[in-house]
């Protein structure tokens, strides 16, 4: 795994410190990954929604290309 340094807002590191304390996450560097995988599932729904949304509107312009 790369190591990679990281400059964060004081205000972030204390919330991350904070879940750290709380038993949320083992570490400031746990926390980071776990965040960074939300946001990529998060990317993932969205473009999966967006792909839906694309379909629906090819469904209601083109009806008979539906599978019965």
């Amino acid at each position: 795994m790369a190591q990679v340094q990281l400059r964060l807002p004081e205000k972030t590191l204390e919330q991350i410190d904070q879940w750290v304390k709380e038993g949320k996450f083992k570490n400031r560097s746990d926390a980071i990954k776990t965040i960074i995988n939300l946001y990529e599932e998060r990317e993932k729904t969205r473009q999966f929604y967006q792909m839906l949304h694309k379909r629906s509107q090819e469904a209601k312009e083109h009806p008979e290309g539906l599978v019965p």
